[in-house]
């Protein structure tokens, strides 16, 4: 039985959680950190796969127009003087006379210094991109740049996509990778830093065709956060202002989260024309224009450009799940993670530790990993243990029990709703298959039983 607690969720609680229970450490901690660098331990790094599988099941496996790349983080530097980031990817950067802390001029709410009230310097443009050096010799010839973007990846391959994929529009190229941001004010957590993982989509469309199908992808990706758990009441879309756009954009949507710091964008959604492509041309002399088989003209693909971020996603996901109520008199910290994304899917907990208890829930836990991520915990009472799992988004218990010896069957309790139903082991894996994909918990199988309502 559980009653409702206050659950107002702070930056400060989910830190907290994910420091806790190994979902996220700041970077070389035992140096003191690095500022906004961030180290996704073992229960962040299976969210993030997750996260990044949900998005890639969702836009090329299941799809028959969307194929995938993998391009170098480390790019020839005319891709950069193309796409305007050498020129353009800039920040208008202030510094404290007085302590010398450095701010973005454009999110300053005062003429004066967040920091100590000091008097700020006049605003100066600051290019955002890493700069590096490509071989032994440190020289303007041998600079590059670590990527931006993954976006620049997939226009300077599209020629060698349709050549190879043979597809015609409308089509896409979907790519995820690390991308690095020399941002000058960063914080709320992973929400901002300068080094990051993008999920990109560049789907190139007949011009003429751009309105069509920026809004469809405007509904695709708001639907995937909602089919994913994200509350929808959580979520807005923000169109933005023409004198906001980018140079690049003819139009853009941003589907916002609320996040505890307040709204801010979680997913963009680009119309950017046929910038691009028009651009990567002029700049390399090669033709990437595309034969229209139905007009028999040779044309320039418009691009509708839907980017997100795997961090600020995982940031909105955890957000969203964190939750606390009393249960049994506890205060309970619950993620009410999507099964999807859930780091751990079951946990397999022996009531003892005596050893033919512990030998069959082990054989359970070793079935049960050839086809999940799972985990055995023995350690403590069962109700410490099952908050434990509760606290991390585990969406199952098994609990092995000195009856399980006798009548071999186990119980499964369901994280949300604290209910449990008693199955035959034989009949544990797709019992649990089936619920992971959203049966309801009191369908039960062959010699299943409801154990607590």
């Amino acid at each position: 039985m559980t009653e409702t607690a206050p659950s107002k969720v702070t930056m400060e609680k989910i830190v907290s959680l994910c420091q806790r229970r190994g979902f996220i450490f700041p970077s070389s901690e035992i140096y003191g950190g690095l500022s906004s660098c961030w180290d996704y331990g073992p229960l962040g790094v299976e969210l993030k796969r997750n996260i990044k599988e949900a998005w890639w099941q969702a836009l090329v496996r299941e799809r028959d127009d969307i194929v995938g790349l993998d391009a170098s983080i480390m790019m020839h530097p005319k891709t950069w003087e193309a796409s305007g980031h050498i020129k353009g990817f800039t920040d208008p950067l202030v510094e404290c006379k007085s302590c010398h802390l450095r701010w973005r001029a454009d999110e300053l709410k005062d003429t004066r210094c967040p920091s100590c009230g000091g008097e700020l310097t006049e605003p100066r443009m600051f290019n955002l991109m890493f700069k590096t050096f490509m071989g032994p010799v440190e020289e303007e010839a041998s600079t590059i740049y670590l990527r931006p973007e993954t976006a620049q990846g997939i226009f300077v391959n599209f020629e060698n996509v349709l050549n190879t994929t043979r597809k015609r529009l409308p089509f896409g190229i979907a790519q995820m990778g690390k991308a690095f941001r020399n941002e000058i004010t960063t914080g709320n957590f992973i929400f901002r830093s300068r080094e990051f993982e993008q999920m990109e989509l560049e789907f190139f469309i007949k011009p003429g065709t751009d309105d069509e199908w920026f809004n469809y992808w405007v509904e695709e990706r708001l639907k995937w956060y909602t089919k994913l758990g994200i509350k929808k009441g959580n979520l807005r879309l923000h169109e933005h202002a023409k004198e906001a756009l980018a140079h690049y954009a003819l139009s853009c949507t941003d589907i916002d989260y609320q996040f505890p710091m307040g709204w801010a964008e979680l997913e963009g959604i680009a119309n950017r024309g046929d910038f691009d492509l028009v651009q990567h041309s002029t700049f390399s002399g090669k033709n990437l224009n595309y034969f229209d088989e139905e007009s028999k003209q040779h044309i320039i693909p418009h691009i509708i450009e839907p980017s997100g971020g795997v961090d600020r996603a995982a940031l909105a996901f955890l957000c969203d799940a964190y939750d606390e109520d009393i249960a049994e008199g506890e205060l309970r910290v619950i993620l009410h993670l999507h099964p999807t994304l859930a780091p751990i899917k079951v946990a397999v907990l022996p009531l003892s530790r005596k050893e033919k208890l512990a030998e069959l829930a082990k054989k359970i836990y070793a079935d049960l990993r050839q086809c999940w991520i799972a985990t055995y915990d023995d350690a403590q009472s069962i109700g410490r243990r099952y908050r434990r799992q509760d606290e991390i988004g585990t969406p199952f218990c098994v609990t092995v029990d000195f009856q399980s010896l006798e009548d071999e069957q186990v119980t499964i309790r369901d994280r949300d709703s604290l209910k449990q139903i008693r199955v035959p082991i034989s009949e544990l894996k797709n019992t649990l298959a089936a619920k992971l994909s959203g049966e309801p918990l009191f369908v039960l199988p062959p010699g299943g039983k409801i154990w607590k309502e």
